[in-house]
This record gives structure tokens, C-alpha cells and sequence, in this order.
């Protein structure tokens, strides 16, 4: 395996983040906002047994309560990510918002590694350009979570820069990151995880517990032979095969697998012939890479030509791939006939290998997930997907490589089927699989990254990038992805100056990003838009250039954008003018089917504040007959917000209430920030004018919060050109003055401690959160000293231990505190402390 490149990088001068309070042994209240974030992916669950580590796992304990900052290092293969997640497993309850997972071995580029813990972490995309770090960090900045950052030795200075921001401005996130160098910040505390110590062949194995390399490699060959078990027989066999491979436990498993056809004294015969193989590679190869690649080499040789081949092609997807995808990157090309039959990447006739149908390359992926080569997943959604180890994935790299062309003519495989993937994914956009492309698309989203990636950076291929970028408009539009879709879009506009339709595509797309995200760049967003659509007419903005070829349908689509800024810019008038006008012509051909329906609907919103509220209602049920017929939902949800506006106008409150709730609902489910937050905005004035005011101040904290925080991006449905302020001040003053200053601040405050899909769940009265007093309770001094101890997560005996009282004097405080506030757990005391600022005064 080739080394990560991280050698030659001069190491980062160490930074000091304040000090950290002793880790929690137990965990305190759970944070709302964070605990009800969206959805973000748990900790793996463990199919095989892990063997040993006790010394590990006990020093990894240690160092989580004395630093916020631990890091486990070590050689490939050697199971840090592993023991990270049993660590985290095992620390779970002393952290109540969770521990959260962030991959980072399949990013390249350092600028998605906020977005990779952005999503760890649940915020919604995108993070603001400005200052993303900033946004993270208001985000965890009162939560007490567990973040694991896996792999981090290809990223260190954005890692760095990330962990340093986090220990800075937080004061309960403890940070857990495997790497093969350190991150060299001043509070990072090591852990050198070593290979598993191996006994002496000829020594006293008679207690086979007591080595661990020899009981991990007995139970993985017990999974494949099974009655196998260690005896006097094989033990000093086992013995030598474990320290042959230097306690490596990925060398250790793969050999296991093996004896499916062999015995343990012929493996260390074979072992010994790929060792002096290795051996003879040159200087060049560090002894701990020898070892696990002699493993993996053997793995490699165990495998038939069809198998070699599927992964050697499959070593350019990242991430979880499903089979489809298997089948149209590894089967042959008709130019592939008689190549690379050498490095077991070519196919044709005389012993080469042949994947020429799907079925060929099915029959593969089986013998490879048989071999523990593939690793197999079972997604969500009930598919089925495969992963290769990021070690097994760079061996496949290496093999790829031995034949000219082949990574690249992989790696455009894997492209154009993911271009072709997301144009049927477009056209059947406007119909009943919406769902289900929304989560394909999510699932896939390594691999998306991985196919602009190559596009962008290899010559020859950045027209085609393009392309991509502006095909998954519905997905960076619709299903929570702006920000990162403008990061692509803007990258390959920049690469793609000529007049082009694919540009024509990508500059609407960036300007309807644009006005997705809010902010100051509504101008910039009408500038692009207009921009297309003289491109997409063939009218060149820029005489030196020649003129594109028309590309009517993009011109259309450009128009709706166009529409969108003037609506956004508080100009209904405009914005009606333009879609009567945009409606009124003929349909171009290729018209997305989606952006028509939304003509519509934004038209029906100009309508709204000019007091057409008629042809409003009538354009939306329009529209939603249409959804109807095709079984769609993203328009549904956008139609049923328009008519609660219109209904909204009218002052018919009920109504208006139930389309905004199902527009929430429907909205939620394609996980589509910008409608949410659309939805959220129309039901805090629908909920205050019902009488509902207390649960208003609730809606209008927790969005104030989400966008503070960057959560909720896009701009209200009114279109102000001071993003919403006015309105929100006038909310604010109405709902103050009806409610009283206490109640008000109160209810703001606990809306203020929701996150997103609490929110939404208290929005649609799924969830109500916890009630906080009404008065303030009088607690006696000690009384309120036991409540910020609780807060912070302490038990009973840590808090008589804290106070030096006895463990049934902190009992019988914190029960009594439990009367005074009529709660029944720890967790509310938690929460209502953090309410009413009690942290902030002892501090």
C-alpha cells in the first residue's frame, strides 16, 4: 500500500485553546436542538467481535477526562478507526447530545471537511462562505457531545484549523480523531495504538485469552472454518503467522479468511514466499507496509482474474457503492479486449478475465464479499451496498495503475455512469420516486463528490464536470445541498469560460443557489441568471466570444430564476409582469417539467401582497391537481405553502394552518431546508394570529436560532429587501406586547434550545418540548450549587464527592430540587438551568 503523503508536510505550530472541565462519567440532560437534529449517521454497529484492546480502551478512558483533544495514531491497518468506535461506544453516556461520526478518508479536498462535520454534527447545508467555522461553532457551542474525526492525516491543516475553532469557542464538545500524524495543537493528548503483541512460538501458550493477536485470529477463522479453535497442534503454527505479520489485526483477519482452502503451516509457506517478494520491492517501502501489503498480495492472488478486476475498477469509488453501479464501472469495455491481463484489469480471450455482462460482475462482487474483500452494507432504505477498506481500496489503486490509462479510463466509467444515473434521476424527478431519489442521491454522495472531483482536475474532462454540476440542480436545490452545490458550481464555471449550454445550465443553477441561501448576493444572483439566458438564446455577453448554440429550454428555466429575484427583492408587481409574460409563450422543448410547475407558484405568491388572492388560490390548486396526477412532492410542498399564504392573506386561519403544516411535512421528508424554513416562517404568523402566541415565541426563537446558526437558509416568502428583518421585528413587538415581557422571553428562550426537526416536530404538535416554570422556585444556596453540578452531568456520588457531603445528603438535595420544580428527572433540572442562565452566573 502506497503511504498517505502527509510526510512532507511541515508540522503546524501548536495553538492553546482554553482549559477543559472534567469529562462527564455520567450524562446529564440531553440538548434538544442537537438531539433532534437531522438524522446524522449513529455509530457503526460492530458484526464481527473485538478482541482485546482492555490496556487501550482503559488509557483512551483516561485521557477523555483529562483533554477535550484525544488522538489515536498509528500505522495502516492497524485498527485505530475501530478502537475509536468502541471507545466512543463505551464514553457514550457521558456525553448527552451523542457522539457523532465524521468520515473524512474519502474527501480530497480540504474545503469539504466543514462540510463533512457540518453534517456529522447535523446542520443542514450550506454552511455560510463567510465564516463557516463560526457556524459550526454556534451550533455545538452550548451542546456536551463526543465528535469522532476518522482519518484525518491527508487533511491535517483543515482538521487542525477545525478542532482548534471548536476547542476555542466551546466549552463542552470533546473531539476524538485517528490519524496517522498528529494534529499539533497544545491540548491534544496521544495514544499510540501498536499492533497486538504476540507471544513467542516456543514460549507457554497455553492460555490462549491471555495473546490477543492469537484469539482475534481464532475467532476469525472460526467464522469461516467453523469448529476451528486453537490446540497444542496449531498453536505455535498461529504463533508464527501472528508475529510474521506483525500483529497487524487487518493482515491478521485476512489471513484467517484464508483457511477456507488452506492450512495454517501452508499459509506461513506462502507468507514466507510474499515476504521475500516484498522484500525485494527497494528501500522505499516502510517494514509496516511490507507487512500488510504481503497480506493483502496474498489476498490478491487468492482471487480469481473476474475478481482482480472488479477491484481494480471498484478502487475509484469512495464511500458505499451499490451493485448497479459495480456492474457499470467494472465490466469491460470493448476497448478493453486483451489489455492488462498482467495486473488482472483487462479482459478478453486467452485466460484474461471477462466481465462482459452484468451477471459477470455480480458473480465477482459475491466471490469478493465472500473473501471479506467487499464489506456489505444494508443502507436504510432497505438496498443493499458494498464498501472496500480504505487500505484494500489504495491496493486496488496501485494494481489500476500498473496499466497505462486504465485509473482514468475507470474513472470516466464512473463519471459518465453518474451522469447518466442523474439524468434519469431529473427526468423522473417530476413524479412518484422523489423520496427515494432524494436518499439514492444522499447515499451516493462520496461518490458524486468523486466524479466532479476527477472531472474538474484531470484535463480534457471539465466540460463534463459542468455538466454534472448542472444536472443535480434539483438535488442541491431541493434536498438540502445548496451550499455545496454552489462550491461545485462555482469551481466549474471557473474552469468552463466558453458559451456553452452546459454553462448556459450552470449559471442559472448557481443563481437559483444563490437566492437559496439568502444574504447579500441577490444582485449577483440576477446577474448570473440574466447571463444565462442570453447564452442560452445565443446571444453572447462577451463579443470576442462566438455565440453559443440556442439552447432554448435553459433560457426558460433562466426566466423562472429571473422571476425568483424579483420576488425575493420585494417587487411583486415585477414578478407578475414577468410570469404572466413567462407563461403566457409557447413551452419550450425540454422545459423541466418542475421549474413550469413553479411558475405558477411563485406567480401565485406576486399575487399574494397585491391582493389577488382568488387567482392565487386558483393557480395553486392548479397546480397541485398536477403534483396529484404525477404523484410528486417537492412542488406539492411548495404549491400548499403558496396557497397557506394566500389563505394567510385572507385572514382564514385554519385553513392557511393546515396547508403551511402539510407543506412542513411534505417538505421535511426530501429533507428540504429552504421550504422548511419558508414553512416555518408563514406558521409563526398564522400561530400568533390564532391565539397561540406562547407557542409562536417558541416557533420564532428556534427559527431565529436556525438562522442565526445558518440551519435554515432562503428568503421569507414576502421577499423584503432587508432579508425579512421588518417583519420579524414586527412579530417580535406584537408578540411581546400580547404576552408580556417574562412569558415572551421565556418561550423565545426554549424555542431558542430546539433543533431542526424538533422545531419542525413542535410545528406540526408532534413533540411539544418540555415545559420550563413559569416563576422563578426558590432554591436555597446549596440547593442551586447541587442543580449546576446536575447541569454539568454529575451523579450523586461525583456531587457528594465535588461537595464533600455524603452520597444520600446529594440524594436528598437533588430530590428535593425535583419537588420544588415539578420535574421527575435529572435531565429536565438540566435543562431549566440552562434556561434560566445559571451557568452564566457561576461563571
Amino acid at each position: 500500500m502506497s503511504a498517505a503523503p502527509t510526510e512532507a508536510r511541515a508540522p503546524r505550530p501548536p495553538r492553546t485553546p482554553p482549559p477543559a472541565p472534567p469529562v462527564l462519567a455520567t450524562a446529564p440532560a440531553p440538548s434538544p436542538a442537537l438531539a433532534a437534529a437531522p438524522t446524522p449517521a449513529p455509530l457503526p454497529v460492530e458484526t464481527t467481535s473485538f478482541v482485546d484492546r482492555h490496556h487501550e480502551l482503559a488509557e483512551g478512558r483516561r485521557l477523555l477526562t483529562r483533554s477535550r483533544l484525544v488522538t489515536l495514531t498509528g500505522p495502516g491497518g492497524v485498527g485505530k478507526t475501530r478502537l475509536a468506535w468502541r471507545l466512543a461506544a463505551r464514553a457514550e453516556r457521558a456525553f448527552p447530545d451523542g457522539v457523532r461520526l465524521a468520515h473524512l478518508s474519502d474527501l480530497h479536498d480540504p474545503a469539504l471537511v466543514l462540510t463533512a462535520a457540518a453534517e456529522a454534527l447535523g446542520l443542514p447545508d450550506p454552511l455560510p462562505a463567510r465564516a463557516p467555522l463560526d457556524a459550526i461553532v454556534r451550533h455545538v457551542r452550548d451542546r456536551r457531545l463526543l465528535l469522532i474525526l476518522d482519518n484525518c492525516e491527508h487533511l491535517l491543516p483543515a482538521c487542525a484549523d477545525l478542532v482548534a475553532a471548536l476547542l476555542r469557542g466551546t466549552t463542552g464538545v470533546r473531539i476524538l480523531a485517528t490519524s496517522r500524524h498528529r494534529l499539533a495543537l497544545t491540548e491534544e493528548h496521544l495514544l499510540e495504538v501498536r499492533p497486538l503483541p504476540v507471544p513467542d512460538p516456543d514460549g507457554d501458550l497455553s492460555d490462549p485469552a491471555a495473546h490477543p493477536a492469537l484469539a482475534l485470529f481464532a475467532d476469525r477463522a472460526a467464522a469461516v472454518v467453523p469448529g476451528f479453535t486453537l490446540s497444542p497442534a496449531n498453536r505455535a503454527s498461529v504463533a508464527r503467522l501472528c508475529r510474521r505479520l506483525d500483529g497487524l489485526p487487518l493482515a491478521i483477519e485476512l489471513a484467517a479468511v484464508r483457511l477456507r482452502v488452506l492450512g495454517v503451516d501452508q499459509l506461513l509457506e506462502r507468507l514466507d514466499d510474499r515476504y521475500r517478494l516484498l522484500a525485494a520491492a527497494g528501500p522505499g517501502v516502510q517494514p509496516r507496509h511490507r507487512t500488510l501489503r504481503a497480506a493483502v498480495d496474498w489476498s490478491h492472488d487468492l482471487c480469481t482474474p473476474e475478481e482482480r478486476s472488479v477491484w481494480a475498477r471498484a478502487s475509484v469509488l469512495t464511500g458505499s457503492f451499490d451493485l448497479e453501479t459495480a456492474e457499470n464501472v467494472c465490466a469491460d469495455a470493448e476497448t478493453d479486449a486483451g489489455a492488462g491481463a498482467g495486473t488482472g484489469t483487462g479482459s478478453g480471450s486467452g485466460g484474461a478475465p471477462s466481465l462482459r455482462t452484468p451477471y459477470d460482475v455480480l458473480e465477482a462482487v459475491a466471490g469478493l464479499v465472500d473473501k471479506s474483500v467487499l464489506t456489505r452494507e444494508e443502507h436504510w432504505s432497505g438496498t443493499v451496498r458494498y464498501r472496500l477498506l480504505d487500505g484494500l481500496r489504495h491496493y486496488g489503486l496501485d494494481l489500476l495503475r500498473r496499466t497505462p490509462g486504465a485509473e482514468a479510463d475507470a474513472r470516466r466509467r464512473h463519471r459518465d455512469w453518474t451522469q447518466r444515473r442523474v439524468a434519469a434521476y431529473e427526468r423522473a424527478w417530476f413524479g412518484p420516486g422523489q423520496r427515494e431519489i432524494a436518499a439514492r442521491l444522499r447515499a451516493d454522495q462520496d461518490n458524486l463528490r468523486t466524479a466532479l472531483e476527477f472531472s474538474l482536475t484531470t484535463p480534457g474532462e471539465a466540460l463534463a464536470g459542468l455538466r454534472l454540476a448542472g444536472s443535480l440542480w434539483f438535488h442541491w436545490y431541493g434536498c438540502g445541498a445548496p451550499g455545496e452545490g454552489l462550491h461545485w458550481l462555482e469551481r466549474a464555471l471557473d474552469a468552463n469560460p466558453e458559451p456553452t449550454p452546459e454553462r448556459a445550465r450552470a449559471l442559472w443553477v448557481a443563481a437559483l443557489l444563490l437566492t437559496a441561501v439568502g444574504g447579500e448576493d441577490s444582485s449577483r444572483a440576477r446577474r448570473l441568471a440574466a447571463e444565462s439566458r442570453e447564452l442560452a438564446l445565443g446571444l453572447s455577453p462577451d463579443l470576442r466570444r462566438s455565440a453559443a448554440r440556442p439552447a432554448p429550454a435553459e433560457a426558460a428555466h433562466a426566466e423562472y430564476v429571473l422571476g425568483l429575484t424579483l420576488l425575493s427583492g420585494d417587487d411583486p408587481t415585477g414578478a407578475v409582469a414577468h410570469y404572466d409574460s413567462v407563461l403566457a409563450g409557447v413551452p419550450a422543448t425540454g422545459h423541466l417539467p418542475a421549474l413550469a410547475a413553479l411558475d405558477q407558484v411563485q406567480l401565485a405568491h406576486a399575487l399574494v401582497p397585491l391582493g389577488q388572492t382568488d387567482r392565487a388560490v386558483v393557480l395553486c390548486e392548479q397546480t397541485l391537481r398536477r403534483c396529484e396526477r404525477h404523484g410528486e412532492d417537492w412542488v406539492r410542498s411548495s404549491a400548499l405553502r403558496a396557497l397557506a399564504h394566500a389563505y394567510t392573506a385572507r385572514k382564514q386561519w385554519h385553513r392557511a394552518e393546515s396547508h403551511a403544516r402539510e407543506a412542513l411535512r411534505r417538505g421535511l421528508a426530501l429533507h428540504d431546508v429552504v421550504g422548511v424554513a419558508l414553512s416555518l416562517d408563514l406558521l409563526i404568523d398564522i400561530t400568533t394570529a390564532l391565539g397561540a402566541r406562547e407557542r409562536a415565541a417558541v416557533l420564532l426563537g428556534g427559527t431565529d436560532r436556525l438562522r442565526a446558526a445558518d440551519l435554515c437558509p432562503g428568503t421569507p416568502i414576502t421577499g423584503h429587501r432587508d432579508g425579512g428583518r421588518a417583519p420579524r421585528r414586527d412579530r417580535e413587538a406584537h408578540l411581546r406586547r400580547s404576552l408580556g415581557r417574562g412569558p415572551f422571553e421565556r418561550a423565545y428562550r426554549r424555542g431558542g434550545t430546539l433543533g431542526l426537526d424538533e422545531l419542525v416536530s413542535y410545528a406540526l404538535q408532534q413533540e411539544p418540548p418540555q415545559a420550563v416554570p413559569e416563576t422563578p422556585v426558590p432554591l436555597t444556596a446549596r440547593e442551586t450549587e447541587v442543580t449546576l453540578l446536575v447541569a454539568e452531568g454529575l451523579a450523586n456520588q461525583q456531587i457528594a464527592d465535588r461537595l464533600v457531603i455524603a452520597r444520600r445528603t446529594a440524594e436528598g438535595h437533588v430530590e428535593r430540587i425535583l419537588g420544588k420544580l415539578g420535574f421527575h428527572n435529572r435531565s429536565q433540572i438540566a435543562a431549566w438551568a440552562t434556561t434560566q442562565g445559571f451557568a452564566a452566573e457561576r461563571s
